[in-house]
């Protein structure tokens, strides 16, 4: 039996904040990446600039909070508390999957944050697969226009979706959906991963289908495995989650792979970035703004100021690492690539 919207939400943020769900191996693969150190960066710590720009909106910092939560009663303070650390900081939010509210709209409340974060870059999130089970492009629309967002996030989570009870399990002939979807919607269309990360050929189909950028989500941050086998209610279906602990591409060879892939959209780079060199390293690598999700979600079951905090720290790391590498801009940073090792 399929367990209910609410409940399932609901036990996704009590596993993720009381539980172990981080990847043990692979690691994301930012720990083997070095930044070339400038001792002489010409230039002041103060003269760093953070801002950038992502599907033409202005961001303050190349900064992301990935999509999380929504659906459940304690999901409505989560999703406030992250949007007015957002419009403080002046990044980018993004919102969890709105299936819950689409079929039940009372569970709507526990997305809207517009009103305290009228300036930011929004994203609506919806799986992918939904198009398989009979959501149509105007349910996308509807669920951009529920929260007044700029951006439809669509999610792919192929194995996520097979370690669940009751998951939607048939992705077949999803890209050609995907393409005309893109075509219909006016909206900006994001695809992620959910963890597990994108390959280049997958990158570069989405590409090719109209996505306005991608999202690697890579191996090494959350397991949604490991997530799912918290869930599991029956022993073996905690053993089959367990045999894929492994399972994924990790996030810095995501990146890479979606840029040789999909050279000429946005790559976003999430999956295991814990502080600002690890999205410096991103960034270098070529991404165009990095997304967190898990380190911020114990600050925001507490307050705005909590993650505010936790966000301006991030960003001072990367100042400095931008600073130490000679990097007054983002973009400079992005151009250092083929000075990295390995």
């Amino acid at each position: 039996m399929t367990v209910p919207h609410q409940q399932r939400k609901q036990d996704h943020l009590r596993i993720c904040l009381e539980e172990d769900v981080e990847f043990r191996r692979p690691q994301a693969g930012f720990s083997e990446i070095r930044l070339p150190h400038c001792a002489a960066p010409e230039l002041a710590l103060d003269e760093v600039n953070l801002e950038t720009k992502l599907l033409g909106k202005s961001l303050r910092a190349p900064l992301l909070i990935s999509s999380m939560t929504g659906g459940a009663p304690p999901a409505r303070q989560i999703n406030r508390n992250l949007a007015s650390a957002a419009q403080t900081l002046g990044i980018a939010l993004g919102l969890g999957s709105l299936r819950a509210a689409l079929e039940d709209p009372d569970l709507l409340p526990t997305y809207q944050v517009r009103d305290i974060a009228p300036d930011i870059l929004l994203c609506a999130n919806l799986g992918a697969v939904q198009l398989n089970y009979g959501y149509r492009p105007a349910d996308y629309q509807r669920a951009v226009e529920m929260v007044e967002a700029d951006v439809l996030i669509l999610h792919l989570n192929p194995l996520q979706e097979a370690l669940q009870a009751g998951g939607n399990t048939n992705f077949a002939g999803l890209l050609n959906k995907l393409a005309a979807l893109c075509h219909q919607l006016t909206t900006p269309i994001i695809v992620k991963e959910v963890g597990w990360g994108l390959s280049e050929t997958v990158a570069r189909r989405l590409a090719e289908a109209g996505v306005a950028a991608i999202d690697v989500a890579g191996a090494g941050g959350t397991s949604w495995s490991q997530v799912e086998m918290q869930r599991a209610s029956q022993a073996s279906a905690r053993r089959i989650a367990l045999a894929f602990e492994s399972w994924g591409i990790p996030t810095v060879e995501s990146i890479r792979q979606s840029r040789r892939g999909a050279p000429h959209i946005p790559v976003i780079a999430s999956g295991g970035i814990r502080d600002g060199v690890d999205a410096a390293k991103a960034l270098a690598l070529g991404a165009h703004a990095v997304g967190l999700a898990l380190p911020l979600l114990k600050e925001a079951a507490q307050s705005q100021e909590a993650v505010i905090e936790h966000l301006q720290e991030i960003t001072q790391e990367l100042r400095i690492a931008m600073f130490c590498t000679g990097s007054r801009t983002v973009a400079d940073l992005r151009r250092l690539e083929s000075a990295l090792t390995p």
